[in-house]
């Protein structure tokens, strides 16, 4: 496996390890998988969002006047892009602790001739260098979609991107780091390898597919 770029964060915390457990489990049925990535999506931004620009502002308590930190713009120029479909529950868990944020959505399909992402969809705020952009999607497996994504998004005018996954493999890791540098990476885990049809081993099988009970 090659050397973790310097700007992937994986996360080891106890409640994300747990909960991942069970999402990995082939039993698991399609409702409770959403109730987890849902909240593993919640827990991961906390780390994701740690250098997101504050201003301070003074606050009347019911005592006294102080001094706080809110994020810029109240959080209204944050923009959150799930990659449809698999990334909509997670963009969920992460506007319950962002409701200030804004909402993109990128519809990306494999072209079976070619095997490279075509764009069905694109709906995204026209402002995206106004602040942090959150893409998410639950799998980085080959990396193909994700530098797609991230292409897009910075062709529209985003500066400041960052990417949530809830489990990557190593090829894709690596895809990112040579077409997107500059992109941290957050993921609840690394897996060993992609087999020969681009699934993650030993991942959770087809994210989408598992959310909405269409496997």
């Amino acid at each position: 496996m090659p050397p973790a770029p310097a700007n992937l964060v994986v996360f080891d915390h106890p409640l994300i390890q747990h909960k991942l457990s069970y999402i990995r489990d082939r039993s698991l049925s399609h409702r409770p998988f959403r109730a987890l990535l849902y909240q593993i999506a919640g827990l991961m931004v906390f780390e994701a969002t740690r250098s997101f620009p504050t201003v301070e502002i003074d606050v009347d308590t019911p005592l006294e006047r102080t001094r706080c930190r809110r994020l810029k713009d109240n959080g209204s120029s944050i923009t959150v892009v799930p990659v449809l479909r698999s990334g909509l529950v997670m963009s969920e868990g992460i506007l319950e602790m962002m409701p200030e944020a804004r909402v993109g959505h990128l519809g990306l399909a494999r072209d079976e001739h070619s095997l490279k992402p075509v764009t069905y969809l694109k709906r995204l705020p026209r402002d995206l260098a106004a602040g942090p952009v959150l893409l998410v999607d639950p799998m980085l497996a080959t990396g193909g979609s994700a530098s797609s994504a991230l292409s897009i998004l910075k062709a529209e005018g985003a500066r400041d991107v960052r990417m949530l996954c809830l489990v990557a493999s190593p090829e894709g890791i690596a895809r990112l780091a040579k077409d997107h540098p500059d992109v941290w990476i957050y993921a609840a885990a690394v897996d060993r390898e992609l087999n020969s049809v681009g699934y993650i081993l030993p991942g959770l099988g087809d994210a989408g597919d598992r959310m909405y009970g269409t496997t």
